[in-house]
């Protein structure tokens, strides 16, 4: 083997009097090293799960606009490029705004830690969406879509009792998944929520009428190994999916039209309802489990009376003499 040359070459010494360091990291090392700090920071699982689903698409998109180099060669115009590709694949606007909060939080890591010198998202906004109404059920919805469980059966039993939670509490899907037996206060008719996105665990009211139905449902479930509120046929906890699939499905059979029959439709209903029955903004913060008050304040603004009452009285054509 020949001996190393002791004298270095132009190029080692301009590393050795740079300040700077060269380094370069490529995708999947990246990615590995941030969900793993995503990790580390105790992230939901849902949250770790976004990420890798967006950043894998993301990695895609970036071979697919034949880009091959490391994440320090990923410029601002790398990033304008696959928002353009994602645009003429036909994604649409929220997809896209989707995937560039996950890219975002992934270059913002690798920027703090100092794998990458500039970070190419630094400048980049989310793209211009229309805000859609917040769609509800309304009271013949609702009344037709209790109507389709079979009350004769474990399963209509159970789903009528989820259904009815989630029209009382306005829980989100991944909450009622997680609750236990033992987060039942039957004394202080609360429900202890756990699993919360906010990772602030709170307590939701439950009436008299929410109760009886427990009761009834609890007795039908009986006993087992599992501590799940809502059990499968085979007495495991029922998925975020199961419940979506149960509500989608009563949809199909009420023949329910305008409006998504979904587990978080039922968490705008109960907002709704809510509102309009008087509660106030601070109240409805608090049970919904939100952190900010925009989305708070949206149902308030769409649903509260007092603005249809109001429009009552300034309306302009309570003075102009129409004829018809």
């Amino acid at each position: 083997m020949a001996r190393r040359r002791n004298e270095l070459s132009v190029d080692e010494l301009s590393v050795v009097q740079s300040s700077k360091i060269e380094k370069s990291i490529d995708y999947k090392t990246a990615l590995e090293s941030f969900i793993g700090d995503c990790e580390i920071r105790n992230l939901r699982s849902q949250t770790i799960q976004y990420y890798r689903n967006e950043l894998s698409s993301f990695y895609k998109l970036l071979r697919e606009i034949n880009f091959n180099g490391t994440m320090d060669e990923v410029t601002k115009e790398t990033i304008k490029e696959v928002i353009i590709h994602m645009k003429n694949k036909g994604l649409k606007t929220v997809t896209i705004n989707t995937r560039l909060r996950g890219i975002r939080s992934f270059f913002n890591y690798l920027k703090r830690e100092r794998f990458i010198d500039d970070n190419p998202m630094g400048d980049i906004k989310l793209l211009k969406d229309r805000k859609k109404i917040v769609e509800t059920f309304n009271d013949e919805q609702i009344d037709t879509l209790f109507k389709q469980p079979n009350l004769r059966s474990f399963v209509g039993v159970r789903d009528y009792t989820f259904m009815m939670l989630l029209l009382e509490t306005g829980v989100r899907v991944s909450e009622l998944e997680s609750i236990c037996l033992y987060d039942i206060r039957w004394n202080d008719s609360l429900i202890h929520v756990r699993n919360t996105k906010t990772y602030r665990e709170r307590f939701v009211p439950i009436q008299s009428k929410m109760k009886t139905q427990l009761k009834k449902y609890l007795q039908i479930r009986g006993e087992t190994k599992c501590d799940a509120l809502f059990l499968t046929l085979d007495d495991t906890p029922m998925s975020k999916r199961q419940f979506q699939n149960r509500v989608t499905y009563y949809g199909k059979q009420a023949n329910i039209k305008g409006v998504r029959c979904s587990c978080h439709t039922f968490r705008h209903t109960f907002a709704k309802y809510s509102v309009k029955n008087g509660a106030g903004i601070f109240e409805l913060q608090q049970i919904l489990g939100h952190t900010s008050m925009e989305m708070v304040k949206t149902y308030v603004n769409l649903f509260s009376e007092d603005v249809i009452d109001k429009h009552r009285s300034f309306s302009p054509l309570k003075k102009l003499d129409v004829r018809m």
